[in-house]
């Protein structure tokens, strides 16, 4: 798939923006063909430098760019000339998607295994055995703990999870 064809997709521009942050997206976005200085790209873009250098770095952390350095004969300095990977976008992707789906499958485990009781003047949630620990009532404030029903959040986890294992093909209970 093709630079421009990549960038053109909404998830990809996301996935991208959560790396980089606004600062760092217009880098990202705007991949020169062939090898470029991060110099070379703050003047393009009209960008501080320190931004640059920090997306780039991003984008090298997440296996997106490369770099290979030239050491100027006269100076000494060292010239970094930057090349972006961006093939490795949908590959990297999907393994987030496996990340997110093992996260889920954990949290909704434990969601279903525990029982919890919730203090609703200040918001905080507890285990049962923590609740019992502190005698249904609430540390903070005193009041007493009621049993909290988390059906509905069981229920949207489960629907997230069948729609991340129908994108990536995955049967119940098949490891990645």
């Amino acid at each position: 798939m093709a630079f421009d064809d990549l960038l053109e997709d909404p998830v990809i521009q996301k996935y991208l923006h959560e790396l980089v942050g606004p600062k760092g997206m217009p880098v990202a976005a705007a991949p020169p063909d062939g090898e470029v200085t991060d110099e070379e790209l703050a003047e393009e873009l009209g960008l501080e430098l320190n931004d640059v250098r920090r997306a780039l770095f991003i984008l090298y952390e997440n296996d997106l760019a490369s770099y290979r350095r030239l050491r100027d004969e006269d100076s000494g300095w060292l010239t970094y000339l930057w090349t972006f990977e961006y093939e490795k976008i949908p590959e990297q992707l999907e393994s987030e998607m496996y990340r997110l789906l093992e996260a889920l499958e954990e949290r909704e485990d434990y969601e279903k295994d525990n029982e919890f009781y919730l203090c609703e003047t200040c918001g905080i949630r507890f285990e049962f055995g923590e609740a019992m620990e502190f005698g249904f009532e609430c540390p903070e404030c005193g009041n007493p703990v009621e049993a909290m029903e988390n059906t509905r959040l069981t229920d949207a986890m489960e629907r997230r999870i069948e729609e991340l294992r129908d994108e990536l093909n995955v049967e119940h209970g098949t490891e990645a």
